[in-house]
């Protein structure tokens, strides 16, 4: 644990992502099997102890210091694994023992009762000096929050090896922790783990915004418009090693979508699909408030799969019959994906159909009515363009309609994450509703992206000056600075006290000029989005 704690620790500190890629390839160097197997799992966010919960360390640090003590800790810090490896205080005999090592302590926490793992926690953080407990706890707590992610961990693997970050992503899936087959190859001791009948996923090609390109020096005719779908961007795969649905991150939302995992599993042979997942309802696509209905759950209840039911709407095929077929141009891919469609008819499963045109002009005519298709905007691919994995500049682009805009009320802020926990940079916003004495702000959105570093600044020590409450990491603010808030959609939702939820708010700029007052209400905001649903 202590070369993994220090390896933590460097990664805290250091902001720059080449100088991560370095730290954690020098570790992937020197630390012995299976330690840096465990290791590549936490950062990676795959390795998990469902029977130690945040709960029961808050019980064990209680234990040993007075509760009021470890609740004004806790709301300063704000991160639940650094306060109880800050507040916590071993005993007068603490035991003279070394802390246990990074395989001992992810075996042992898969492995032990959850009504022995306090006891056991306990021992380990009384043998533990500071920056190992707070290892420790955040591998417990499966948050290690220190800005190293699954995709940079594999780039470090992938410069120790001299190969790319997709090919190690081609062959993840296919292994399990620690992930023996996979440093082996990154030795030099064994070949490359065979993943061809293995359900992995495969990098997905993703396009640029068509912001500040020339459109008049595009030759229409080279080029296929689709609908840029308001769902989720998927990855089908059905191979004889079994069936697996994933997001564009690779990752794994199967048990969230058991009704298309029964779609995969009905199909013969071996296919990759790329799509976009909804809710779809009578043939047409619901609001993706409905999705993210079914994306918060791990397993869905017969009533939100009657009610809820998923589909898929088609852009590409990359396996057919374990053959790959990435290379092939666009239009020969699209010509495969409509032949297999024929031949299978996967209900649930549909071709997103291209869109003709003779012009730019007339394209620009159709994305100005997207919103009322309740689409985000259009994609431009070339039709020679093979299906390369990451974010080649050229080859695909995303039209998106304009954003909404709206003026809101700051009413909540709370600390960030990573580097930024130590800022309150998580801002909850609202809008006015009723009048007279029983007019009142009510929350209709949460931001923390979009501001520049100055800007956090600003709206950080404005929160500490202006706090009313605090309601642990959570500081209540006076109702009196507005923020300009960007968003894609506004719909209706039960699950707000205000009725209405926004996809993708995020701060379009600080309006410290405009009255809080002078904000608009719910009911006129609601006309101007034409979310006239709500309540």
């Amino acid at each position: 644990m202590i070369a993994f704690a220090a390896l933590l620790e460097r990664l805290v500190f250091t902001p720059s992502r080449n100088a991560k890629i370095a730290l954690l390839r020098d570790y992937f160097l020197h630390a012995a099997d299976p330690d840096r197997g465990y290791a590549l799992a936490a950062i990676a966010g795959t390795l998990a102890f469902p029977a130690a919960r945040p709960g029961m360390l808050r019980a064990l640090a209680m234990e040993r210091v007075d509760p009021e003590l470890f609740a004004l800790s806790y709301d300063y810090v704000g991160d639940l694994a650094e306060t109880v490896a800050l507040i916590w205080r071993p005993p007068a005999d603490r035991p003279d023992a070394s802390p246990p090592g990074l395989t001992e302590v992810a075996t042992a926490l898969a492995d032990t009762p959850r009504a022995d793992l306090p006891a056991l926690l306990a021992r380990w953080l009384d043998i533990c000096d500071t920056p190992t407990r707070h290892a420790l706890l955040k591998l417990v707590t499966g948050a290690l929050r220190v800005g190293a992610s699954a995709r940079l961990a594999k780039v470090a693997l992938a410069e120790i090896a001299d190969v790319t970050a997709d090919e190690i992503e081609e062959v993840w899936h296919g292994l399990a922790i620690p992930y023996a087959p996979l440093f082996a190859w990154i030795d030099g001791t064994a070949p490359r783990p065979d993943a061809r009948d293995a359900p992995v996923f495969r990098p997905p090609m993703l396009a640029h915004p068509l912001e500040g390109v020339d459109l008049d020096a595009l030759a229409p005719a080279d080029w296929r418009a689709e609908w840029k779908w308001d769902g989720i961007r998927v990855q089908l795969v059905r191979t004889p090693g079994g069936e697996r649905l994933y997001t564009r991150t690779a990752e794994d939302i199967g048990r969230a979508f058991p009704d298309i995992l029964r779609i995969l599993q009905d199909m013969a042979g071996h296919v990759v699909l790329d799509g976009e997942l909804l809710v779809m309802r009578g043939g047409a696509p619901e609001p993706f408030a409905q999705l993210q209905r079914r994306l918060n759950r791990l397993a869905p209840s017969a009533a939100m799969l009657r009610d809820l039911p998923a589909g898929v709407h088609l852009y590409d095929i990359l396996f057919e019959d374990g053959e790959d077929l990435r290379a092939l141009p666009f239009d020969t891919r699209r010509a495969r994906l409509e032949s297999w469609f024929a031949r299978n008819a996967p209900p649930m499963l549909g071709l997103s159909p291209l869109i003709p045109f003779g012009s730019f002009a007339e394209l620009a005519g159709i994305r100005a009515g997207t919103r009322a298709e309740g689409v985000e905007g259009l994609m431009l691919k070339r039709a020679d363009s093979p299906y390369l994995p990451g974010r080649p500049r050229g080859p695909w682009w995303k039209w998106k309609r304009d954003p909404l805009t709206v003026d809101a009320v700051l009413m909540y802020a709370q600390r960030g994450h990573g580097r930024r926990s130590s800022f309150y940079s998580d801002y909850t916003f609202g809008l006015w509703r009723g009048m007279g004495d029983t007019r009142e702000l009510v929350p209709i959105g949460k931001a923390y992206s979009g501001i520049t570093d100055e800007e956090l600044k600003f709206l950080d020590r404005w929160v500490r000056h202006h706090t009313i409450a605090r309601f642990g990491p959570v500081r209540e603010v006076e109702k009196s600075l507005v923020l300009e808030i960007a968003f894609d959609a506004a719909q209706p939702s039960t699950r707000h006290k205000s009725g209405v939820a926004l996809r993708f708010p995020r701060i379009a700029r600080i309006r410290a000029d405009k009255p809080a007052a002078d904000v608009e209400d719910i009911p006129a905001f609601l006309r101007a989005t034409r979310c006239v649903d709500g309540p």
